[in-house]
């Protein structure tokens, strides 16, 4: 398992300890509230005036500010902020600022010589330097997936603090790199926990279907430590199951147990009240149990073909835009899909959190995640390789029991060449390690050639088990006429995903259906692309672009754009264009098809 903290060049310079599974679960003090902040754009709390790091000194320290000595920051008399949240959205001031902001928060803690502190952090966009009552916890690279840090040595009874040095700014070698099409949110974006745990405690665990014998539930339980004959148990009620089982010398324990459950489908997305538990700890959760593989061009959800009746969602809040963290946030936007009639979400271009994917399982959408390996990333570095490679671990490993996800996606519109195929072949295979119940793809292009033909033609076609790809006719190229004349040739004997198509368009603007940015053309739009889609053989779904309009630096035309992307189905302020409409109807017609 990976578990060291990547930086650009390299080297570890601290060492985390792996995710604890199911954080929430766990015995936890909330860090989440009102933290105090400092902008700081020359990073003067963490250099000195020659760039030397500080070994001291620096805000990391938190000193208490008085006017006997010289101290340039003052975290108690500070701007507060709340935290999960980002301050592009919360300071007028910051709302394009990429670089370095301090955030700080005071809490209590009574020790226990029998726990141990985790301090665990949903997601920090993007290098995050923890520091504990002063002293170095840890760093983390990458703004979408969770970290944690055994706290326990620098916590003292009473009361503690908790500083992070956040720093968003774009790097060419980053995972994405410095050109994207979302807002570079910067802050602590995710939920903060500080949890208390056994010394020896529950890590990690699996419980699925078998992969290989049918009327059988398999699995794990790991340990933090390598103790061998320490019993442990999983226990689903309603299935009568309670199995007791002893760790090996690695301090896993694997189970087998014979079952029949009712299977998880977007109809009846049935999940089980699942305990995993020890002598001193009780993990609660709830898993569905179901089947998903291909066959030829078909997908197949419990053996039934089935088509993705999908949309694509960017983790931005709806209504008041910046980053979407909370159940609410998810409820609202699952339920818009849920309303368009959707089976399938696309929840592009990176991990996005835990609520999320939870509350998406529980409302029987079926899900593709993704690493934001994105546009031209730096195939040749091969600490670019490393950092998008413990993306993909990380993600994998914190949502291995949900259910509800189908897909794990590698890349998205990434241009071919030698040193991509390798990049990306590789992380393939590496996913195919980590999780070999899953189907595996990602966002291709289309190549266009002479009479109308659009050609798919991609080597990594060997890797994925779903061949999906991103088109833009009447956008991007060609017009919503020219949808009607168009054919297509995709020469794999494999499913086929249209995972991106659209247009923009202004909510409440009106016109006619030829011209560009109003609603009309892009309703336009939809109905020409859905009657060719009809005509491609081998399609098993489609997630159009996008669900609610979301903010982009890319996208700046005045009184239009004003930095969002209007491909929303739904505008930011969350009225239906009418678009919604003709994608909900056509997914009435699927949804009779494949009864």
């Amino acid at each position: 398992m990976l578990c060291c903290a990547f930086l650009l060049m390299g080297k570890t310079v601290a060492q985390e300890i792996p995710l604890v599974s199911n954080i929430s679960s766990r015995n936890n003090i909330t860090l989440n509230g009102k933290w105090s902040y400092i902008v700081d754009p020359l990073e003067n709390g963490y250099f000195n005036y020659r760039l030397e790091p500080f070994k001291d000194n620096g805000f990391f320290e938190n000193k208490k500010w008085n006017t006997t000595e010289l101290s340039e920051y003052n975290f108690a008399t500070s701007a507060v902020m709340d935290i999960p949240s980002d301050w592009n959205s919360k300071d007028q001031r910051l709302f394009f600022y990429e670089g370095t902001v301090w955030f700080e928060k005071d809490f209590n803690y009574k020790k226990d010589p029998k726990t141990k502190g985790i301090l665990h952090f949903g997601a920090v966009n993007y290098d995050a330097k923890v520091y504990v009552n002063g002293k170095l916890a840890g760093t983390h690279i990458g703004g979408y997936t969770p970290f944690n840090f055994d706290v326990t040595h620098l916590l003292v009874d009473g009361n503690n603090f908790v500083v992070v040095k956040v720093d968003n700014k774009r790097h060419k070698d980053n995972v994405p790199t410095v050109n994207m099409d979302w807002w570079n949110y910067g802050g602590i974006t995710r939920d903060v926990t500080l949890a208390q745990v056994p010394n020896t405690y529950i890590e990690d665990y699996l419980v699925q279907l078998d992969k290989k014998e049918k009327g059988k539930i398999s699995g794990w339980i790991k340990l933090n430590s390598e103790l061998a004959n320490q019993t442990v148990s999983v226990s689903i009620p309603e299935l009568k199951i309670k199995k007791s089982v002893t760790t090996d010398a690695k301090g896993i324990a694997y189970f087998e147990i014979k079952a029949n459950p009712v299977l998880w489908t977007p109809e009846k997305p049935k999940l089980y009240d699942v305990t995993i538990s020890k002598a001193d700890e009780n993990i609660a959760d709830q898993i569905g149990f179901r089947t998903i593989e291909t066959k030829g061009k078909e997908i197949l959800l419990n053996g039934k073909k089935v088509f993705l009746r999908g949309i694509s969602i960017h983790e931005e809040a709806p209504f008041r835009s910046g980053r979407a963290w909370s159940q609410e946030d998810a409820i609202t936007l699952l339920t818009w899909a849920k309303e368009m009639g959707c089976n399938y979400v696309r929840l592009a271009h990176y991990p996005h959190n835990e609520n999320m994917v939870k509350q998406a399982e529980k409302m029987g959408l079926m899900i593709w995640s993704e690493v934001p390996v994105y546009w031209t990333i730096s195939w040749t570095n091969p600490d670019t390789y490393a950092n998008a490679e413990r993306q993909l671990h990380d993600m994998i490993y914190r949502d291995k029991n949900r259910c509800g996800i189908v897909i794990w996606s590698i890349a998205n519109e990434t241009p071919h060449g030698d040193d991509r195929d390798a990049f990306l072949s590789k992380l393939a295979k590496y996913a195919r390690t980590q999780d070999n119940s899953r189907l595996i793809s990602m966002a291709m292009e289309v190549t266009s050639s002479s009479n109308n033909i659009n050609t798919l033609h991609d080597n990594m076609n060997e890797y994925v088990d779903i061949v999906s790809f991103n088109q833009y006719l009447g956008w991007y190229r060609g017009t919503n006429e020219s949808c009607k004349d168009m054919q297509w040739v995709i020469p794999y004997n494999k499913p086929v995903i249209i995972s991106e198509f659209g247009g923009e368009a202004l909510q409440g603007r009106h016109g006619d259906k030829k011209e560009r940015w109003n609603e009309e053309y892009q309703e336009e739009l939809y109905i020409q692309n859905t009657q060719m889609f009809n005509r491609i053989e081998g399609l098993a779904g489609v997630s159009p672009w996008i669900l609610v309009d979301f903010r982009s630096p890319r996208r700046q035309l005045p009184n239009i754009q004003d930095f969002f992307n209007r491909k929303g189905l739904i505008s930011s302020n969350g009225i239906k264009k009418k678009a919604f409409y003709v994608m909900k109807d056509w997914y009435k017609q699927k949804e009779e098809e494949y009864k």
